[in-house]
């Protein structure tokens, strides 16, 4: 199985750390993986997303045109992948930030209020982490216990006092998708 995922947002969100972290994560179970950032010169602001591929078997090409998986973390990201995801595929988008619906009727979608989950942390850098927890609930693509690990051993050291607060979010962005999940019936 080979599942394909595109994060993408603006420079400071985190986007790239957040690819990061489910490739460590496939990497040391064992998975094969690809991630590819792409960003553009500004250091805050500017556009910024990733691809990450996990796959079981080897990986034929790194290019991701039409991902099972997005996490949109602003409305320029949504409007620019939303097309590109495969039929049925998931769409993980931050409603903190993007105020309209989505325009195709064929994806499971989940509106999540990232920023807000976040700073109810205590801390609004947790948003991505929220994000990548939303996408492992409604997407099991990795164990949850992989990606803690992949925090844990791949964390940058001025950061490591936040272990414990990464840990939350993606428990709490977890959360919100499974209570969504049963409120929807499914």
């Amino acid at each position: 199985m080979q599942t394909e995922i595109i994060i993408a947002g603006f420079g400071g969100q985190g986007v790239l750390f957040a690819g990061q972290v489910l490739a460590y994560a496939g990497m040391d179970i064992g998975k094969e993986v690809t991630w590819i950032p792409s960003y553009g010169p500004e250091m805050r602001g500017g556009t910024a997303n990733c691809t990450v591929i996990i796959a079981d078997e080897e990986i034929g090409s790194p290019v991701v045109r039409h991902p099972r998986a997005l996490i949109a973390m602003n409305l320029p990201s949504l409007e620019k992948y939303e097309p590109a995801v495969i039929e049925n595929g998931i769409l993980i988008f931050n409603k903190s930030l993007i105020d309209r619906n989505l325009q195709r009727e064929d994806l499971k979608a989940v509106a999540i209020p990232a920023n807000e989950i976040a700073e109810s942390l205590g801390d609004k850098r947790m948003t991505n982490i929220v994000m990548v927890g939303a996408l492992l609930m409604a997407e099991p693509v990795l164990p949850f216990e992989a990606v803690e690990s992949a925090l844990k051993n791949h964390l940058p050291e001025r950061h490591r006092e936040l272990l414990p607060l990464n840990y939350e979010a993606l428990r709490e962005g977890a959360n919100f998708v499974r209570k969504e999940l049963i409120g929807q019936g499914t």
